[in-house]
């Protein structure tokens, strides 16, 4: 959302003179981006109107009247014209959730106030409690940021229910710090100034113009740069707004913050999601209630600190707008450590903490509506094949080992484990069934027994490195993995590492050589049918990646020339991640913004476009 300043979720850096030279050099070079993409726009404007100068001029000099011929000149330049300010023209959305009315809920709004003063942050438009886990501080523009603009403070009530109220008020102080050195207003014009130039972009090849591929090309260039600049500064911002909540909370107020909203995070990226998203496949509808379950799952012991902050070191990425938790404890130098359990800040809202429940998980359901219903139909293949596997009297091997994989993936709510050892049964060197009974066993703890059937999985088929340890990666996200297993899974990396071969070259992975696509013309014109329900689809490639595990199910690679607004691709990709797969396969969809080398090579291997929209 335009001017969010995301949670304090991440987190360190260059201090002092030295830092504050380097934010400066960074600014510049963002600086000078914006001035180059806005300055392109600006040329088109300019350009645009100039033939309705030079008609007035030409009017005036000769005192002429309008006449038909000029509605040919000026058509053209109304058209281009009318698509550069529809470009600039952008309406800023409020942060959905529930706004708190004055008085509404007084100890929270208090608390706002002191925390607001004591960082001398501007007055606030409004309080809003959403359903997500997260802070935000949203700073939305009155026309274009002209008339200035209104401060929004967005807080998850399942982040309060995880804080308590001293970590609470260091998260808002962390917030404010963004506010008041103006972060916000920062985000929202790096949200304008991409929007714009992909809004241009995307207007243009709307509307057929000759060189809207040239655009195209230009910012294709630009905006992955700009991107960089931006996040870099980012992490600078969330540095700055650490330290003003170290000021007003306390360092160690302000560090036990950060491990809690870490710690809870993890909980939920490594079981709670994972588990929610895998029920769609089986489920029809979403379920009635998110924030009873999301408190559950937030939930937990004691954590291993020291393994926690390893894993986040080892989690660092330069395209990210925030820090690592271990670079942000160090920035604030104070070692890590939680605070004891506390009251929940959540009691702040007094009464209306349970009356939000229901109102939040009815704006969930239908926020995901869409995008569950496109899982549920996509995984409705798999559940025929499933029911077909089970009436077969006498299973093979293989039969066996689909069998238990299926019921892994749509029937979540069973056991798979079983099945796996029924398929071993019948042929131990199933390197598929080794392969997910050992993670199984990885993830419930049992990590003697899981690591050496991997073990065993990669010892008859060495391509299966590469699985496991994207797989591990997964598994080590949550942090009550007991010791032994976290330990043993630090030994399968060791081992697996050198096997996997792995190698990323400036942000892009090296891909694995890709095949020609394979399928046959029933599934292509499935696929095209599909495509054709998508208006911002122009063409569509299709290549099949040289499958790193024997058994698995084939990877098809889907690039699609995508003509909508890059700020949704997110979004308008989701729902055909899934439809689009063929039976027993899996897909990656992407558009090739950011991965232009992947994109050639999905060209040269796939040949022709397996879709083309209809003129």
């Amino acid at each position: 959302m335009a001017g969010d300043h995301e949670d304090a979720r991440l987190p360190g850096g260059p201090t002092g003179e030295a830092g504050a030279d380097l934010a400066r050099r960074e600014r510049w070079q963002l600086l000078a981006l914006a001035l180059l993409g806005h300055g392109v726009v600006a040329g088109l404007l300019l350009l645009a109107l100039a033939p309705f100068a030079l008609v007035a001029v030409h009017l005036a000099v000769r005192g002429a009247s309008l006449a038909p011929q000029h509605a040919y000149v000026l058509l053209l330049p109304a058209v281009v014209a009318a698509v550069v300010l529809r470009a600039l023209w952008v309406r800023f959305e409020p942060p959905p959730g529930y706004r708190l009315s004055p008085g509404e809920a007084p100890l929270l709004e208090a608390e706002v106030e002191r925390l607001r003063q004591d960082t001398d942050a501007p007055p606030l438009d409004a309080i809003v409690i959403d359903g997500d886990f997260n802070a935000k501080a949203a700073s939305i523009p009155r026309v274009l940021g002209l008339l200035g603009h209104r401060h929004v403070l967005v807080l998850g009530l399942p982040l309060m229910r995880a804080l308590g109220r001293e970590e609470l008020s260091a998260v808002i102080a962390h917030e404010f710090g963004h506010f008041g050195a103006r972060d916000g207003r920062f985000a929202a014009w790096i949200y304008l100034s991409r929007g714009t130039w992909y809004r241009l972009r995307d207007g243009m090849a709307r509307h057929g113009f000759a060189f809207a591929w040239l655009l195209a090309r230009f910012y294709g260039w630009l905006a992955p740069r700009f991107d960089l600049a931006s996040r870099a500064l980012a992490r600078r911002h969330e540095y700055a707004a650490d330290a003003v909540a170290a000021r007003v909370a306390g360092e160690a107020v302000a560090a036990s913050a950060l491990l809690r909203v870490e710690i809870a995070s993890r909980r939920l990226d490594a079981r709670f999601w994972p588990g929610l998203w895998a029920r769609a496949r089986s489920q029809p509808h979403p379920p009635v209630q998110l924030q009873a379950p999301l408190r559950q799952a937030i939930e937990g012991g004691a954590v291993a600190l020291d393994r926690l902050l390893a894993a986040a070191r080892r989690a660092q990425d330069p395209r990210d707008t925030h820090p690592t938790l271990a670079q942000r404890l160090d920035a604030l130098r104070v070692p890590a450590r939680l605070l004891p359990p506390a009251e929940s800040s959540a009691t702040l809202l007094g009464g209306l903490q349970d009356a939000l429940d229901p109102r939040l998980d009815t704006a969930w359901r239908e926020d995901i509506r869409a995008h569950w219903n496109a899982l549920h139909a996509a995984a409705a293949r798999d559940r025929v094949r499933l029911a077909e596997l089970d009436a077969v009297a006498a299973p093979t091997a293989e039969q066996l080992a689909e069998h238990a994989l299926l019921v892994e993936q749509v029937r979540i709510d069973l056991d798979p484990l079983p099945l796996y050892e029924r398929a071993l049964a019948a042929d131990p060197a199933r390197v598929l069934a080794l392969f997910r009974a050992g993670l199984l066993q990885l993830r419930r703890g049992a990590a003697d027994a899981g690591s050496a059937r991997l073990r065993r999985a990669v010892e008859l088929d060495p391509g299966a490195a590469g699985p496991v340890l994207e797989e591990l990666r997964g598994i080590e996200l949550d942090p009550d993995l007991d010791p032994d297993t976290a330990a043993e899974i630090d030994c399968l990396r060791a081992a697996f590492a050198p096997l996997a071969g792995t190698h990323v070259d400036h942000g892009e992975a090296q891909a694995p050589a890709l095949l020609p696509h394979g399928l046959d013309p029933e599934a292509l014109q499935r696929i095209a049918r599909r495509l054709a329900c998508e208006p911002r689809v122009a063409r569509a490639w299709i290549a099949r990646r040289r499958t790193a595990l024997r058994e698995a199910p084939v990877h098809y690679l889907v690039l699609l020339d995508w003509r909508g607004p890059v700020a949704g691709e997110a979004t308008g990709l989701a729902p055909l991640q899934q439809a689009l797969a063929p039976p027993g396969s899996t897909v990656d969809i992407f558009t090739g913004a950011g991965q232009r080398r992947l994109a050639r090579q999905v060209r040269a291997a796939g040949g022709d476009p397996v879709y083309r929209k209809a003129r």
